[in-house]
């Protein structure tokens, strides 16, 4: 790994950009080149932390370059599989922000396109790759802290910021339904922890509670899974409240047979400053443990990944049908929510 893994990123439409190369960076990547159609919200910022990184005007010429090895990809959500697709085909891996896909149609074809060149498709669940306490939470899950896990509830609360908000956040059909992509992350985490390869929706439904003026919106959206492993609920929405120093109170609890974790991943209201706040309670303790060390491994075993041709940092099994579930868990709230 002495060698630095060149990337490219196709899209930086989204913020999750940012921490997507920054994490890759130091895991050994280096950025050599972006491309974006247009001008997005994200370009002063990019810029600013990327200054030496060149903007191509098409995207092929990063494609073409024999010494990228990896695409990354925060386009406008329903370009995603386009550009992924395309990326598979010259022969790289991909890493994209999520949701990875907005339609079943695009994760066919993902699906047929991966198979057909073994090349590695990630999506960056950044509520779980990127949180140091959900780290630590899967060290005491699997030394056994809380027992067999049987359920985990996942909250993403979002702050809007709406007037910075660019069109295509406010058109279901380009950013996927708030399901589908926000949600996302919590099905991750479901699968994961409960180690569940499928799953069921059960319930599932969405709103525009607070936004008429956009009807496009879906300002809320909740749901619940089943497997042979265990259960879940999820629920997600743009409510943060303007008094909240952060984007969201983002939580995960994990429920096992003989214990629970509780994740205050962004702010703790009631307690300390900063973030990664996690709880213990088993049959020995009930502690706040430090997550300090626990780091971000993703990243690092993506790079493993990419050079040893494994499957370390996500199984792609689980990758596909996480975004499965999340796309069919949106079409089930839109048809009427119950199973």
């Amino acid at each position: 790994m002495d060698t630095p893994l060149k990337m490219a990123a196709l899209g930086i439409e989204h913020r999750h950009i940012f921490g997507m190369a920054g994490n890759m960076i130091a895991a050994g990547g280096e950025l050599v080149g972006w491309w974006n159609d247009g001008t997005p919200e994200t370009l002063d910022s990019f810029v600013e932390r990327f200054p030496a990184v060149p903007r191509v005007d098409d995207y092929d010429k990063l494609l073409s370059d024999p010494e990228i090895g990896l695409i990354l990809i925060a386009d406008i959500p329903a370009h995603r599989a386009e550009l992924a697709i395309a990326a598979m085909e010259a022969g790289k891996d991909v890493m994209t922000d999520k949701p990875g896909c907005t339609t079943l149609a695009q994760l066919d074809e993902i699906r047929a396109v991966q198979a057909r060149t073994g090349r590695i498709w990630s999506v960056d669940f950044s509520e779980r790759f990127e949180v140091s306490s959900v780290t630590r939470a899967a060290e005491l899950v699997a030394a056994g802290a809380i027992g067999k896990v049987v359920h985990t509830c996942g909250l993403g609360p979002h702050r809007l910021n709406k007037p910075t908000r660019p069109d295509w956040f406010f058109d279901r059909v380009a950013y996927g339904g708030i399901i589908c992509d926000i949600a996302s992350h919590q099905i991750d985490q479901f699968l994961y922890f409960t180690g569940s390869e499928d799953a069921e929706v059960a319930m599932a439904s969405v709103g525009n509670y607070a936004n008429p003026e956009t009807p496009g919106l879906q300002d809320f959206g909740e749901l619940s899974l089943r497997s042979t492993k265990g259960h879940g609920y999820i629920r997600v929405d743009w409510y943060t409240p303007d008094a909240l120093p952060n984007w969201g109170d983002g939580r995960l609890t994990i429920l096992g047979t003989e214990g629970y974790i509780e994740i205050r991943k962004y702010i703790d209201i009631a307690n300390d400053t900063g973030t990664d706040h996690l709880f213990l309670v088993n049959g020995d303790s009930y502690e706040k443990i430090d997550c300090s060390d626990s780091g971000l491994p993703f990243f690092q075993r993506l790079r493993h990944d990419i050079d040893n041709r494994t499957e370390t940092a996500m199984p792609q099994r689980h990758a596909f049908k996480v975004m499965e579930l999340a796309i069919r868990a949106q079409q089930l709230a839109e048809q009427g929510g119950a199973a």
